[in-house]
Parts: C-alpha cells; sequence; structure tokens
C-alpha cells in the first residue's frame, strides 16, 4: 500500500494507529442497561394513591390509560369522550364503576380526582389543560402541547398560577435509552456536535392515520358541535371526528404527530432550547383522500450551538416502517434504533495527510521527512477504546411506562417534571416551525428562548 493511501485509509487509521489521545480501538461491545425501579420504593398509604381520569379515549388516550394504571397506587374512576362508543368500551376496559360522560367539565368538577390524561385532539388540548389546572387536578397532556403558538403562553402562565403539575407526552425523555444518550453525548464520546438526522417512516393505510369509522357513527353517537369546539363550524363529517389527524382544523400534521417526538429527543439529550431557523418542504404525494395535512414532509433547522437537525417523515416509504435517530460529531457517530443506542468511533485524524505522488522522488523524500519532524508515527497511549459499542434496555423495556411513572411520583412531591409546559412549548413550537414554512415556502425564523416567532 502506498504512503498516499495509508494515511488517507480511515479504517487502516482505526485498525493500526489509533490517536495520539484516546489511545487505540478494539472490537465492538454490547451493554445491557438496567430498567428503572418499576414499584414504589416503599408501601403506599391512603394519601398516595392518585386517582385519575381521561378525557379523550381515542387510541392514544386508552393507550396511555393502560399504561397509567400499571403504576402501583393509581386508580382510573372517570372517562370523558364525545363518542358513545368509547364511554361504553371503557367500562368494558376498566369496570362499570367508572363514571362516563361527553362533559369533561363535569369530571372536573368532581373532589375525588388529582390527575387527568389529556387525550383529546390537537385543538383541544390547550383548553381543557387550562380548566383542568384551573380545576385543581394535574395534567398529563398528550403531545404536541399546543395547537396554535398562542396555546403556549396560556398553559405555561395556568401551570404557574396555579402551582399545577403539568408534563407532555413524549415517553423519550424518560427513556433509559435517551438517558444514555444524553450521557454519552456530554462525555465526548463522539467529539463535537455537528449533525443530527431522523426520520420516522410509514407504510400502511393505518400509519397514515386512515382508522376505521365505526358503523355507527352518527350526530346520535358523537357529540358533533363538542368535538369542533373552536374548529371552524361544519355538518358532521365521521372521517373529521375517527381519522382528525388528516385535517389541520383539529390536528398538527406529521410536524405535530411525529416531529415533536424527534424534537422532544433531541433537545432532552442535547439539552438545547430549540432552533433558530427551520426550513420545510414536502407536500401531499400519496393519500389524496381530501385530506388536507402533508403525508410527506422534509424538515432543516438551525441550532445555535452549532450544529444542524434535518427530519424526515414518508407515509409511503415503500418498505418497512421505521424510526430512528443518528447524531454525528467529528469523532464517530451516534444512533439510536429501538430499545438501543449504539456509537460508532472514527475520529477524524489528528495528523492533515499529504498528497505526494506526482512530484519528483527527490522532492517526495523532502516532503516526507519534514512531514515525520512534524508528525512523528503515534504510539498508542492509554487504555483501548471500543470503536462499537451498544446498549441495550432490557427485554420488554417502555419508556412509556417510566413517563408515566415520572409523572405520579411528581403529582405525589410537587416536583418538577422534565417535560414541563416550557419544556412542551420548545418542542412543539420547533415542530410547528415546519407547517408554517411549508405554508410560506420560506425560511421560518423562531426564538427558543423567548418562545416566539421571529
Amino acid at each position: 500500500m502506498s504512503e498516499d493511501k495509508r494515511v488517507l485509509n480511515r479504517r487502516s487509521f482505526l485498525r493500526v494507529a489509533g490517536t495520539a489521545t484516546a489511545g487505540t480501538f478494539v472490537g465492538g461491545k454490547v451493554y445491557a442497561l438496567a430498567a428503572g425501579q418499576t414499584g414504589p420504593a416503599a408501601p403506599l398509604t391512603a394519601n398516595d394513591h392518585i386517582q385519575i381520569a381521561l378525557l379523550g379515549a381515542g387510541i392514544q388516550g386508552q393507550g396511555d390509560t393502560k399504561v397509567a394504571v400499571q403504576v402501583p397506587g393509581v386508580k382510573l374512576v372517570a372517562v370523558a369522550d364525545c363518542y358513545d362508543g368509547r364511554l361504553e368500551h371503557s367500562k368494558e376496559l376498566w369496570g362499570n364503576d367508572i363514571f362516563t360522560t361527553r362533559d369533561y367539565k363535569e369530571i372536573l368538577a368532581r373532589k375525588d380526582i388529582d390527575a387527568v390524561i389529556i387525550g383529546t385532539p390537537d385543538h383541544w388540548h390547550k383548553q381543557a389543560s387550562v380548566d383542568a389546572m384551573k380545576a385543581g387536578k394535574d395534567v398529563y397532556c398528550e403531545k404536541p402541547m399546543i395547537h396554535l403558538y398562542s396555546d403556549g403562553p396560556e398553559m405555561i402562565e395556568t401551570a404557574r398560577a396555579t402551582n399545577r403539575i403539568i408534563q407532555i407526552g413524549s415517553q423519550r425523555v424518560s427513556s433509559i435509552i435517551y438517558a444514555k444518550a444524553k450521557e454519552l453525548l456530554a462525555s465526548g464520546a463522539i467529539g463535537q456536535l455537528n449533525m443530527v438526522s431522523a426520520h420516522w417512516d410509514r407504510n400502511s393505510s393505518m400509519g397514515a392515520w386512515n382508522y376505521t369509522v365505526p358503523l355507527d357513527a352518527s350526530t346520535e353517537t358523537c357529540d358533533w358541535p363538542r368535538f369542533l369546539g373552536s374548529a371552524p363550524k361544519i355538518l358532521f363529517n365521521a372521517e373529521h371526528f375517527f381519522q382528525w389527524r388528516k385535517w389541520r382544523a383539529y390536528g398538527t400534521g406529521v410536524a405535530g404527530d411525529l416531529f415533536v417526538h424527534l424534537f422532544s429527543g433531541t433537545h432532552f439529550i442535547t439539552g438545547t432550547s430549540g432552533p433558530t431557523r427551520a426550513m420545510a418542504t414536502g407536500g401531499l404525494r400519496f393519500w389524496k383522500d381530501g385530506r388536507d395535512a402533508a403525508d410527506v414532509m422534509l424538515g432543516l433547522f438551525d441550532y445555535r450551538e452549532g450544529f444542524n437537525l434535518s427530519l424526515r417523515v414518508n407515509f409511503v416509504d415503500g418498505g418497512e416502517e421505521s424510526e430512528g435517530l443518528i447524531f454525528t460529531g467529528s469523532e464517530g457517530t451516534m444512533e439510536i434504533a429501538g430499545n438501543s443506542v449504539s456509537i460508532s468511533r472514527a475520529p477524524l485524524q489528528k495528523e492533515p495527510g499529504y498528497m505526494i505522488s506526482t512530484y519528483s522522488e527527490a522532492m517526495q523524500k523532502q516532503i516526507l521527512e519534514s512531514y515525520r519532524q512534524k508528525f512523528p508515527l503515534p504510539h498508542p497511549s492509554g487504555p483501548p477504546l471500543a470503536a462499537f459499542e451498544k446498549y441495550v434496555a432490557p427485554d420488554g423495556y417502555r419508556d412509556s411506562y417510566d413517563h408515566f411513572k415520572n409523572f405520579f411520583a411528581a403529582v405525589r412531591s410537587r416536583q418538577p417534571v422534565v417535560e414541563d409546559a416550557v419544556f412542551g412549548f420548545r418542542a412543539a413550537g420547533a415542530a410547528l416551525l415546519s407547517n408554517l414554512s411549508l405554508e410560506r415556502g420560506a425560511v421560518v425564523k423562531w426564538d427558543p428562548d423567548s418562545m416566539k416567532l421571529g
């Protein structure tokens, strides 16, 4: 192998040279992460028990509640929804003693309820959260926290004024995988961060929000006026009611449904408050069924910390559904996929290398001698580092359980949660920049400190 090729071949560098500061590299290592404690540290007293209600018993709301009631000391006592069939099914799931109603304010008036899970469509998040906090209830609000930018300040101020706990439902913030990723990044495992790339692709009708409409859907079984709330008043439409994510009058599109998870994870790991500029493109590429929310979206975001974020959602990816986050640094990459986080190290060489093959042999010799005086051949020092490391969560691990466990711990202790209203607004506000950019066909500016559009 020529000298030119040797100094320019990164794999060769990793195999034989090491670095002057980090030592040599060895093969891959896999580590098992320990799950958090799954129950309370001590037996619960009667005063420690938490009674909750579900406001919005759709797919996400029921899924959340099934996890929440597995946390010791938590009991569901009431459910509100605008479709009678979901109220009936709530009793089938959790017993006939469950109080059910179409009007969530009947639930908020009860004194025996400590906290609520808000699983309503996005356009109800702010009002339901504000009403609940003013009624003295702690709130677990599904993501995205907001439907409109004006929702955020009111929710933040209400939480402050009422001294209520509010946690937003992007569970990655409580994940042991994301906690490990945060630790690895802070330790310098991949050097200086310069790029984060993330995607969440789907390839199914259900994944594209074409949820099954019940056969009895009508103005008799569905409280259409209550569902509409602040949305434009139109005649009853069962698809709008049960597939609301497809319309921006009620939802926030792929940005609010999926981008927001990727923002929450990225912000938690990096410790950033959010991007300063955003640009997005995309549109309706396949699911042209009357919806007005894009099924393909690409977003690019600038961060003042010195890295960029690239996001992609494709509802027609033509392959397996997948999601993932890749953090790229000056000395390696960190990838989160499923319940694991892995590090691949490929440090930038300390010496610059040289290209001398087109020069005379005499000149090549002079350059090489001069080069080696400045950059002697490195000698491995220190303990060897793994070129590849992988950290894996235990089988069956669910970050959703940890997220609810953290929420209920805060309800008991009155200590702050990580994903509070400020964190939630910064994640959702950043995500919805994509919708604004797509609408305007232009770059959109955002102040992550004041949480205001530029």
